[in-house]
């Protein structure tokens, strides 16, 4: 069975670059290679992976997609355009010939509430989808209402949604992320990743069964051709291991069909990124 983690990083650590990394955060406060990630594939089974960015600027485009060439493992890479540029066409015009990469991420968790369904940003990303990029939406819960209007008014951009929208597992809260979840779910051009999900839970003290009804949502709501697997590692080392987030994983899906757990772990991450 293929095996693709759809979402992980890499940085070479700078501290006012990544001041996101806070003193809570410790155990990230450092570079992370792919040649730190490689092991940790080889030790779970894992074929491939999704580099997604990190930083808001053309040049990691060009960091990453050569770490892609130089680590075969590394099979697509998510990069960072400005969305809101003049000249947005000509960059996406000299980008698509960058090797591995196949779509762009914007910190949009960052932004206002509206951010996504913004005039401006939604032409921005219409540009996408002519050159063949996909598109990774990366919010919170308050701002899911624009993440639903945005990929509504673009039926033909391929999404994805990343984190599972970072729902407020800690609290417990889950109506209003549900509800929303099951709307973007019944349109069938935008994916989900299982990915993020630990960290979204109390650091310290998750189980499996507290987490797992937010997995129930997902799956309803997406099934299971249009949910991928990623661990958004380094990141989920603030709250467990690599190995930790693959069997949160691999203990959810064990009960689906055999044709199911292949798209899970690796066909729907191959299709919607073309890898």
């Amino acid at each position: 069975m293929l095996k693709i983690d759809a979402h992980h990083h890499i940085w070479e650590y700078d501290p006012v670059q990544h001041a996101w990394i806070d003193d809570s955060m410790a155990v990230i406060q450092r570079s992370f290679t792919p040649a730190d990630m490689e092991p940790l594939l080889q030790e779970a089974g894992i074929d491939g992976t999704v580099l997604v960015q990190v930083n808001q600027n053309l040049r990691e485009n060009m960091v990453f997609t050569s770490a892609a060439e130089a680590n075969p493992f590394i099979k697509g890479v998510v990069g960072w355009v400005d969305l809101l540029a003049a000249d947005l066409e000509d960059q996406l015009d000299e980008l698509r010939d960058l090797p591995k990469l196949k779509g762009f991420r914007h910190i949009a968790q960052a932004e206002p509430a509206d951010y996504l369904s913004r005039s401006e940003v939604v032409r921005g990303i219409r540009q996408l989808g002519k050159y063949g990029f996909t598109y990774d939406i990366l919010i919170k819960p308050h701002q899911m209402e624009a993440a639903v209007e945005l990929v509504k008014i673009c039926p033909a951009q391929p999404f994805v949604l990343d984190h599972i929208a970072k729902p407020y597992i800690k609290s417990g809260e889950i109506d209003a992320w549900r509800k929303l979840m099951y709307t973007l779910g019944a349109m069938d051009n935008c994916y989900c990743k299982i990915s993020g999900i630990i960290t979204e839970a109390d650091w310290h003290s998750w189980t499996p069964e507290q987490i797992r009804p937010y997995l129930d949502v997902a799956l309803e709501a997406f099934g299971s051709r249009r949910l991928m697997f990623g661990s958004d590692w380094p990141v989920c080392l603030v709250a467990g291991s690599y190995r930790d987030v693959v069997n949160l994983a691999a203990d959810y899906v064990q009960n689906l069909s055999v044709q199911e757990q292949q798209d899970f772990w690796g066909g729907n991450a191959t299709r919607f990124y073309g890898l």
